[in-house]
């Protein structure tokens, strides 16, 4: 039986997870319903049409993360300033719903003055981790279109900064004069561990060593794989630069898509640093869950 409802909404991307009280799933669904493809009005329909007959008959918890907290989403969700703990169901949004079956929170994200930062969906990721790792102090990593790194002390979220690399991967690779180079698929782990280190040693050329990726496609028939794994590596290189006052010297923890993940990880254990990677659906869903403990805590 379905007690409440998880969600987890993207921006492109909406993903639903029926539970009972006790923590099981009892269903699990995924749409392309993301918060950049819908009208303000268009949450709610949007959740039925996926949850569709599981939804129970009574209204239902629903609590929800991620992206339909935005401005220009579902409701507004208020951001926890830093230093703080991964903010829960007291600082949540209720929304009014036209569907009496839905009992519909959302989650707020974390901001950060200066510099000036902010984190959506991530802050339950970082609360499912620590549910399950109490005593963790030192770095988390969230690596993806906006990766974040996230200092942890005392059970708090102390700083953070976000790198758009995953964003301008995406861009250069569809929308640059590199997406004649670098189209196609397969990966070449050497060049990208290569391109890691260059970067790494000197940022200042960035820019540079983009075009020439381009120069060597022309020139000597770079390998489509061997062109990719170099872009990653030369815009992945030079996040960690900036970031090294983050995970120099620290406990790092990753979360996020596996192949990612791996890149990331290869990435820093190549600078003699070991990682720790977790199940980021896993860390998620334990964030929701935590929030929901929250709920039963002010209702029972």
């Amino acid at each position: 039986m379905t007690d409440w409802i998880a969600v987890d909404w993207g921006t492109s991307q909406l993903r639903v997870w029926g539970m009972t009280g006790t923590g099981t799933v009892t269903f699990r669904k995924t749409s392309e319903a993301g918060m950049n493809g819908l009208p303000q009005d268009g949450f709610e329909p949007a959740l039925i049409d996926l949850v569709g007959d599981d939804m129970p008959m009574a209204e239902t918890p629903v609590i929800v993360c991620g992206m339909a907290g935005s401005r220009q989403a579902w409701a507004e969700a208020d951001y926890a300033a830093v230093p703080c703990v991964a903010p829960g169901l007291d600082r949540a949004t209720a929304v009014q719903t036209q569907d009496k079956r839905l009992s519909v929170h959302i989650l707020p994200g974390v901001k950060q003055a200066s510099p000036a930062d902010v984190m959506r969906g991530e802050e339950t990721q970082i609360s499912g981790f620590l549910t399950l790792n109490p005593k963790f102090a030192g770095i988390i990593c969230l690596p993806g279109t906006h990766t974040k790194w996230v200092h942890i002390s005392a059970g708090e979220i102390v700083s953070f900064r976000t790198f758009m690399t995953g964003e301008l991967f995406a861009l250069l690779s569809d929308r640059s004069v590199l997406r004649h180079t670098v189209s196609g698929d397969g990966w070449d782990w050497d060049a990208f561990t290569d391109a890691v280190s260059t970067a790494m040693s000197n940022t200042s050329d960035l820019a540079a060593r983009l075009f020439s990726i381009r120069a060597e496609g022309i020139l000597n028939d770079l390998d489509a794989k061997t062109a990719r794994a170099r872009l990653s590596g030369l815009l992945i290189g030079s996040e960690l630069a900036a970031a090294r006052p983050y995970w120099l010297g620290q406990h790092v923890a990753l979360i996020g898509d596996d192949a990612l993940c791996k890149a990331y990880a290869d990435a820093l254990g190549a600078q003699g640093l070991p990682v720790e990677r977790t199940d980021a659906d896993r860390m998620t869903l334990e964030g929701l869950k935590a929030a929901y403990a929250g709920l039963k805590a002010t209702t029972s």
